[in-house]
């Protein structure tokens, strides 16, 4: 399979660049994707959230009212969930999420996603981006000629380069990830997947199991 290549120039060279087979032509396995993903997200929860039960309600201690003679239903403590300020039953507690992925599964829903961008002919091929000091107004102008401004756009790096990264971290719609670090959930939130050329030989050592 063939992808674009964008140059620095600004132009755009149509079906310049061959895709790994191994990793962008491969039936796409959705059940990974949706263990992967899920993982990530259950990973990403704090799980701090905490509420107190009537046990841990300050007050309460004592018997409002007597249990017989006023008329009215019986009460043992005014911490009750039954009672406004009183505890709360079965609420959430402070909780470890965590969820384990086989690293092989993990390479399968990477190369899904990869495959399904691929069908789709969101993958772009740039060549390996560098501005001589750290521009937004550069970046962005680079976009609009290759008519990519205003689409949402993943940008994977083959190493690590802070006049890029500094340059486009105020862009809307852009995330710049490595390509050796990027998630399964960060390939599919997007429109465009846009790879240096560098990032497509990383890519092939990454995933080559």
């Amino acid at each position: 399979m063939k992808a674009d290549l964008y140059k620095l120039d600004g132009t755009k060279e149509e079906g310049a660049v061959e895709l790994p087979a191994q990793i962008f032509e491969i039936e796409p396995n959705d059940h990974a994707i949706y263990l992967d993903v899920k993982a990530i997200q259950t990973n990403a929860r704090q799980g701090t959230a905490s509420t107190k039960n009537r046990a841990r309600v300050r007050g309460g201690g004592r018997k409002p009212w007597r249990q017989k003679g006023r008329g009215m239903a019986r009460a043992g403590s005014i911490r009750s969930p039954l009672w406004r300020g009183g505890g709360t039953v079965f609420g959430p507690m402070p909780h470890e999420f965590h969820m384990k992925v086989n690293k092989k599964v993990k390479v399968l829903a990477r190369k899904s996603v990869y495959s399904y961008k691929a069908q789709e002919g969101a993958v772009k091929v740039v060549e390996d981006l560098q501005f001589p000091e750290p521009k937004t107004r550069e970046f962005y102008t680079l976009l609009n000629k290759w008519e990519l401004s205003g689409k949402k756009i993943t940008l994977l790096l083959g190493a690590v380069k802070q006049d890029v990264i500094r340059s486009g971290r105020n862009l809307p719609n852009l995330q710049i990830r490595l390509a050796k670090d990027a998630s399964t959930y960060d390939l599919l939130d997007n429109e465009v997947l846009l790879l240096e050329q560098s990032a497509l030989e990383t890519l092939q050592e990454v995933l080559k199991s």
